[in-house]
């Protein structure tokens, strides 16, 4: 289920915009995780996987890259993302 709600969609153009990506895929995973926390239903925008390569990261280590990302991502984190999983790597 590959939900391209308001978060999915604000990700997106975020990501776009600050790392000119060759490929990018900004995946809803919510519904994966139903029943995991009292009361989760699945629904919503709270698990989001992103899956991107760019030139931006080349040279980069995998923590860098994953700082990068969350530092992006650090509004939406504050405000309620509750898990982002970061598959990015550089073009090289």
């Amino acid at each position: 289920m590959n939900d391209k709600g308001p978060l999915v969609s604000q990700l997106e153009e975020k990501m776009r915009k600050a790392f000119n990506p060759l490929s990018l895929e900004i995946i809803n995973e919510s519904h994966l995780h139903a029943g995991h926390q009292p009361g989760f239903d699945g629904g919503g925008e709270s698990h989001i996987r992103v899956r991107m390569v760019a030139d931006h990261f080349n040279g980069m280590s995998r923590v860098n890259i994953h700082r990068a990302v969350n530092q992006i991502c650090a509004e939406e984190i504050a405000a309620g993302l509750h898990a982002l999983a970061i598959d990015v790597k550089g073009t090289e």
